[in-house]
């Protein structure tokens, strides 16, 4: 009997291609599709189970885990800059819905101005940061700039949150906890786009 893979549990992703399907995840979400991939939670319980001992749990490779998730998040997300960069124009028109120009107009105006640190904050937002790179480069970002805040993004996000999940996972139940600390890191990724969305508010009022 074919198992039916449940792309939404980072678990059974896991458990089915191993540290393959970690790498998946994270390469797609970082760029290509804004599909509702469980970024965060398997990089988190990929880390885990690098230290987990308990019978009947994968056991992946801590280098193998940090190492090629980091890569698939920085060549993710710059796929995501080259498609934006050479097709994303297209999708831009005047009288259109959701893609219209001055929206463009927009997008280079806001990564001239905080670029680099949007594209870093975008990595803790999920959704957001499969848009981001492809509207840096719609929105002609220089390409060292965003290089830099794609790598820097990827080794906070990716390193850090499997590391993180290796450091709990020897001392904690995972199948009991897995889902509060999820949602922990969750509301501490949602902090950083806050405060700076608080902050953009505050200058439009001083401004205005």
């Amino acid at each position: 009997m074919i198992h039916a893979v449940n792309w939404l549990d980072p678990k059974d992703l896991i458990e089915t291609f191993g540290t393959i399907g970690l790498i998946l995840v994270v390469f797609v979400e970082s760029g290509l599709i804004p599909a509702p991939l469980p970024g965060d939670s398997i990089l988190f319980l990929a880390g885990a189970f690098c230290a987990t001992t308990k019978a009947g749990d994968p056991h992946l490779n801590l280098a193998a885990v940090v190492i090629g998730s980091f890569v698939a998040a920085v060549v993710g997300a710059q796929l995501g800059y080259a498609i934006g960069q050479r097709y994303g124009t297209r999708l831009f028109k005047p009288d259109a819905r959701l893609f219209k120009t001055e929206y463009l107009v927009r997008a280079q105006e806001f990564f001239n101005e905080r670029g680099p640190r949007a594209v870093v904050l975008a990595r803790f937002i999920p959704f957001v940061r499969t848009i981001v790179p492809i509207l840096a480069g719609t929105g002609r970002m220089p390409m060292r700039k965003y290089a830099t805040a794609n790598v820097i993004g990827a080794a906070i996000w990716a390193v850090g949150v499997s590391l993180l999940g290796y450091w709990l996972g020897s001392s904690i139940n995972i199948d009991k906890y897995l889902y509060p600390i999820i949602a922990v890191i969750i509301v501490l990724s949602l902090i950083p786009p806050y405060i700076e969305y608080r902050r953009h508010k505050r200058a439009q009022s001083s401004g205005a």
